[in-house]
C-alpha cells in the first residue's frame, strides 16, 4: 500500500456561526487506502468529511481556518474552485439519495453536467461497473432509480460519484441504513475500490471500521463540544493497542 498522502489536514478548525465544532485538527489521509472517522455522536466527524471537499461552504455561517492539501496545494487557498474540488473529491451520503431519474440518468448525470466527452454509454457501463451494481440493472438501465432495493440505491450514489472519476471518495455512514446482507456488499465494494481510490468513511459501527480500514482516527468533544481528534493510527493499533485511554474507552464500550 502506498503510504503517499492524498489529503492532508492541518490545525484545521471549523465554526458554525459562533459554535466551534472542529479544533487542532491535522492527520495525513494515506492513497489507496480506507480511513475510518469514529467517535460518539456530536463530535465533528461528518464536519470534517465534508471539510475535506468544501461541502461546508454551502452551510451559512460557516468558517474554516488552517490548511487542506490536496495534492499538495491547500484546497481553500484564494483562487481555488470548490465545484472542481467536489469533482475531484466525491461523496457518499448517509441515506441513499438517487435522484428521481432513471437508473442509466442517475449514473450519467454528473460527466453530462460537467460537460464531460465521450461516450455516455461507456461513461455509465464502467462507473455501474466499478459499484458492482452493472450485472443487476443492464437490463433496465431506463427503469427508475427508486425501484431498486436500498443496498443497491447506494451502490447507485457510488456509482453517480464514481461517473465523474474521482481521486477520493468521502462516506459518511454509508450503510447505516441499509440491512447486513447490503451492508456486506458495500463493504466489499469498498476494499475493491480502494485499489483505485482514496476512501475516508464516518461510521459508528466499530465493527465495520475494524472489517474495512487500514487507519483509524479516533474523535471526541473537547469540553466545550468542539470535536478534537484523540488518537490515530493503523486500524489494528486503534483496536488492538491504543495509546490513549479515552480511545481504550470508547473502543471497549466504556463511553460513547
Amino acid at each position: 500500500m502506498s503510504n503517499v498522502a492524498a489529503l492532508e489536514a492541518k490545525n484545521l478548525e471549523l465554526w458554525y456561526g459562533n459554535f466551534q465544532a472542529l479544533r487542532g485538527i491535522s492527520m495525513v489521509i494515506p492513497r489507496n487506502q480506507i480511513t475510518s472517522i469514529i467517535g460518539p455522536s456530536g463530535c465533528g466527524k461528518s464536519s470534517l468529511l465534508r471539510c475535506f471537499n468544501r461541502m461546508n461552504d454551502l452551510i451559512m455561517g460557516s468558517k474554516v481556518k488552517g490548511e487542506v492539501l490536496f495534492d499538495g496545494r491547500n484546497i481553500y487557498a484564494t483562487g481555488i474552485d470548490p465545484t472542481e474540488i467536489r469533482y475531484r473529491i466525491g461523496m457518499v451520503f448517509q441515506k441513499p439519495n438517487p435522484f428521481p431519474k432513471s437508473i442509466f440518468d442517475n449514473a450519467a448525470f454528473g460527466p453530462r453536467v460537467n460537460g464531460i466527452r465521450g461516450n455516455i454509454e461507456e461513461i455509465v457501463e464502467h462507473a455501474l461497473r466499478r459499484a458492482a451494481l452493472w450485472d443487476e440493472v443492464k437490463d433496465r438501465l431506463r427503469r427508475g432509480a427508486m425501484e431498486l432495493s436500498g443496498g443497491q440505491q447506494q451502490r447507485l450514489c457510488i456509482a453517480r460519484a464514481l461517473a465523474l472519476e474521482p481521486e477520493v471518495i468521502l462516506m459518511d455512514e454509508p450503510c447505516s441504513a441499509l440491512d447486513p446482507v447490503a451492508t456486506i456488499k458495500i463493504e466489499d465494494l469498498m476494499k475493491s475500490l480502494a485499489e483505485d481510490y482514496t476512501i475516508v468513511i464516518v461510521t459508528h459501527n466499530m465493527q465495520q471500521a475494524a472489517r474495512v480500514s487500514d487507519m483509524a482516527a479516533f474523535f471526541m468533544m473537547d469540553t466545550d463540544r468542539a470535536g478534537i481528534l484523540v488518537e490515530y493510527g493503523t486500524t489494528t493499533e486503534i483496536f488492538t493497542n491504543p495509546k490513549d485511554k479515552r480511545t481504550e474507552d470508547y473502543i471497549t464500550g466504556r463511553f460513547g
